[in-house]
C-alpha cells in the first residue's frame, strides 16, 4: 500500500461532494483535505484485520472493498461490500475499540486515508469543522447501524437455520439420529442417570407394500403423516425423531412403564385410524385412501440399561418381539 498527500484537483473535488465532508464551507473542506492522503490497496491485499487497533479512518474512492468478520469456526463470513464514497474505520478512531470486520480488497482499489491524530487535531485547532465532521460521522453512522441490524438479523437466521438442519429430519421436521443419542447420552451421565427415561423404537408395518403398489411419493406421505401424528402424542419435553426410513424413536423423560405404554398406544391406535390420501398408483394423479399400522417396542432407564447403547438395543429388541406377535402392537423389554 503507498500512501501520498491528496494534491489532485479532480479527486478533491469528489471527495468534497461526498457525505463526511458535505457540511463544510469551501475554506473548511481546504483545512480537511490538506491532510487526508490517498492509499493504493491491491486485489486481495487486506486494510485492515478484525480486532486490529484502529488508528485511522478511510473513504471508499475506487474499485472494491469487502467487509468480513470471523466466524466462531475460523472462517470468515461476508458482511457487506463497501460502497463507493462510504467512510469507515471511524469507531474504532472514535471509541478507541479494535476493528470490528476485516476489509479486504476484491480488485484494485484506492481509499482516503484521513489519520486519526489529525482528525483530533482539528477538532481542537478548528473546533467548528471538527463538529461538523462529528455531525456527519454521526447521521452517517445511524443508517450504518439499520444497515448491520439486518446483517445481524441474516446471520440469526442464516445460524438458526443451519443448527435446525444439523440436528432435524428435514422430511419430518422431527429431530434426528444424531440429536436423539447425545439427548439419551447427556441423561445417562450423572446426575442426570438416575431419573425415569423411556425410549420407544417403532417402526411402520409393511411400508415397502406401501412404496411397491401405490408409488415412493405415497412412501413419504405415510412417513410424514406418522410423523405428524407422534406429535400430536407427545407431551411438552418429549423427543421424537426419525431414525431412518420409516424407523422412529421417542424420549420420554421420567415417564413410567404405564405412563409410557399408555402413549405408546395412544399413537399405535392413532395412526391405525388414520386414513391416508395417496396416489392410487405410481406417477398417478387419482389419489386414494389407505391405511398403516405400526409396532413398537419399550426400554426403560435405569431398570433396563445403564448407557445408551443398552437402551436402544434393549428398546429394539422389545421392537423384535412385537413384530414377531403379529405386529401392530406394543411391547415391552424383559
Amino acid at each position: 500500500m503507498i500512501e501520498k498527500i491528496l494534491k489532485s484537483h479532480a479527486i478533491l473535488s469528489v471527495i468534497s461532494r461526498l457525505s463526511l465532508f458535505s457540511g463544510l464551507t469551501e475554506e473548511e473542506f481546504e483545512v480537511a483535505s490538506g491532510v487526508l492522503q490517498t492509499v493504493y490497496v491491491k486485489k486481495d491485499d487486506v486494510l485492515f484485520n478484525e480486532g486490529d487497533p484502529g488508528e485511522d479512518m478511510f473513504i471508499h474512492f475506487s474499485g472494491a472493498l469487502n467487509a468480513y468478520c470471523t466466524q466462531s469456526d475460523g472462517t470468515q463470513r461476508l458482511l457487506f461490500n463497501v460502497k463507493l464514497g462510504d467512510f469507515f474505520g471511524e469507531m474504532s478512531v472514535i471509541s478507541n475499540v479494535p476493528r470490528t470486520a476485516t476489509i479486504i480488497a476484491a480488485e484494485d482499489s484506492v481509499t482516503i486515508l484521513f489519520k486519526g491524530s489529525d482528525f483530533y487535531r482539528i477538532i481542537a485547532d478548528y473546533p467548528i469543522i471538527g463538529f461538523k465532521i462529528l455531525r456527519s460521522i454521526s447521521n452517517v453512522q445511524n443508517r450504518w447501524l439499520d444497515q448491520a441490524s439486518k446483517s445481524v438479523s441474516d446471520l440469526i437466521r442464516w445460524g438458526e437455520t443451519a443448527r435446525r438442519r444439523a440436528i432435524t429430519d428435514e422430511m419430518t421436521g422431527l429431530y434426528n439420529r444424531r440429536f436423539l443419542e447425545d439427548t439419551i447420552k447427556e441423561r445417562l451421565s450423572p446426575p442426570m442417570s438416575k431419573r425415569l427415561m423411556s425410549l420407544l423404537m417403532m417402526d411402520l408395518d409393511k411400508i415397502h407394500g406401501i412404496n411397491d403398489q401405490y408409488g415412493t411419493k405415497a412412501g413419504d406421505i405415510v412417513i410424514i403423516t406418522a410423523a405428524n401424528i407422534i406429535q400430536s402424542c407427545l407431551r411438552p419435553g418429549d423427543i421424537s425423531a426419525r431414525l431412518s426410513g420409516d424407523e422412529f424413536a421417542i424420549i420420554l423423560p421420567d415417564t413410567t412403564r404405564k405412563d409410557a405404554v399408555k402413549i405408546a398406544e395412544r399413537i399405535r391406535e392413532g395412526i391405525e385410524k388414520r386414513q391416508i390420501e395417496v396416489p392410487a398408483s405410481p406417477g398417478s394423479a387419482e389419489m386414494t385412501l389407505i391405511g398403516t399400522k405400526t409396532s413398537i417396542g419399550i426400554a426403560m432407564s435405569p431398570g433396563h440399561a445403564k448407557t445408551m447403547e443398552e437402551l436402544e438395543e434393549n428398546a429394539d429388541t422389545a421392537l423384535r418381539k412385537a413384530k414377531e406377535l403379529g405386529r401392530n402392537r406394543v411391547e415391552v423389554f424383559g
